[in-house]
């Protein structure tokens, strides 16, 4: 049986007539750049965020960018986040200037720890960036209150959690900035890169219109300096039709996780290897990541032998990669996000998963173990 990490192909020949006319529309009125569709996509998610405005902007990665750049950050900043992340997190911090300060993970969500947040801050201190990883939310209430106190930015980097609750609350609604992700393998993905940022300010929300086209306004005079941000109206008509059916899709994944719970319980496997655990609200499920403590590569290696696709997210800590030297951070320093590093792996959990896939998967883990 094969059974790969995600089967987008299953996804596609269930909407494809739908996508097929929403795409001819935008090739025979050749507007592809922001314009109408653009405009409903952003009062759409808007609304399915609870945020007053939203943007739609070239990716995830330009989300953060655009968000840290219109909140003022620079250089010399300092900016809270995790070290357990995808490399866009860092990578905006640094590339506006600002210096990325790391806070370890909980182990039992992979989400930054908020008690050991303020213990950071300092008088340079100007954002916190609380990652809401696999599409559950951190514990937004600490964090809120943190930021409400030092006076700070707080911009959600809510890239895999469209959807996600915490309290009621959903994910970009609770901060400042939230910043989504519409690359293709997202719950809800484009066919190729876009994003959104949302906001209930209409100051933030009106400066991230004029940054997204190189800070101008009206067109040609630049009273700030912005960027090529813009969404493509492709991926936006392609996105209108998929939102519909995100909630059923997250039900879906909501039941493979169920389902995945019950039979690593069933086969006796929760000695040997930890499953997620869902707190704080509505989890979507944009990865299912188990904590494997002992040769989690040779399992790795054997899921794969056997037609399974998994994967590792994410291999090296920002605290460790190459490139961020210079933050003088070095091997211990987050022993956390070092074991997740080290010994998670994530399983298929994409809506369309059978229980016969399902049942296949955690049989062929269980053989590994026997």
């Amino acid at each position: 049986m094969k059974v790969p990490l995600l089967d987008l192909k299953a996804q596609y020949a269930a909407i494809k007539d739908e996508v097929l006319a929403v795409t001819s529309d935008v090739y025979e009125d050749q507007h592809f750049i922001l314009g109408p569709r653009v405009k409903r996509l952003e009062k759409e998610i808007a609304d399915y965020c609870h945020c007053k405005n939203a943007v739609g902007v070239s990716s995830g990665t330009d989300a953060l960018l655009i968000s840290l750049m219109a909140a003022g950050i620079g250089p010399g900043d300092e900016v809270i986040t995790t070290p357990y992340t995808f490399f866009a997190t860092v990578g905006s911090i640094v590339r506006v200037g600002a210096i990325p300060v790391f806070v370890d993970i909980e182990l039992d969500n992979y989400n930054i720890n908020p008690e050991a947040i303020e213990e950071k801050i300092t008088k340079r201190t100007k954002a916190i960036i609380p990652v809401h990883l696999y599409g559950q939310c951190c514990d937004m209430t600490s964090i809120m209150d943190l930021a409400k106190t030092h006076h700070l930015i707080l911009i959600e980097d809510a890239a895999q959690a469209i959807g996600a609750e915490h309290n009621g609350q959903r994910a970009g609604s609770l901060g400042d900035l939230g910043c989504f992700s519409f690359f293709p393998s997202k719950n809800l993905g484009a066919f190729g890169d876009g994003g959104m940022v949302t906001t209930s300010s209409d100051n933030l929300n009106k400066v991230l219109k004029i940054m997204r086209a190189h800070g101008s306004s009206p067109k040609y005079f630049h009273k700030m300096l912005g960027g090529n941000f813009r969404l493509d109206a492709l991926q936006a008509a392609i996105i209108l039709v998929k939102l519909p059916y995100l909630d059923i899709w997250t039900a879906s994944r909501q039941t493979n996780a169920g389902r995945y719970v019950d039979l690593f319980e069933w086969k006796g496997l929760t000695g040997l290897i930890k499953l997620p655990e869902q707190k704080n609200g509505r989890h979507i499920y944009n990865q299912f990541v188990i904590f494997v403590p002992d040769q989690r590569d040779k399992l790795k290696e054997y899921l794969y032998e056997a037609g399974i696709g998994t994967e590792i997210y994410y291999p090296i800590p920002m605290h460790l990669q190459p490139c961020f030297q210079n933050l003088e951070s070095r091997q211990g320093d987050f022993p956390n996000a070092e074991a997740a590093a080290e010994r998670t792996l994530a399983l298929p959990i994409y809506p369309e998963l059978t229980e016969k896939q399902q049942v296949y998967v955690v049989e062929k883990i269980e053989a590994f173990y026997v």
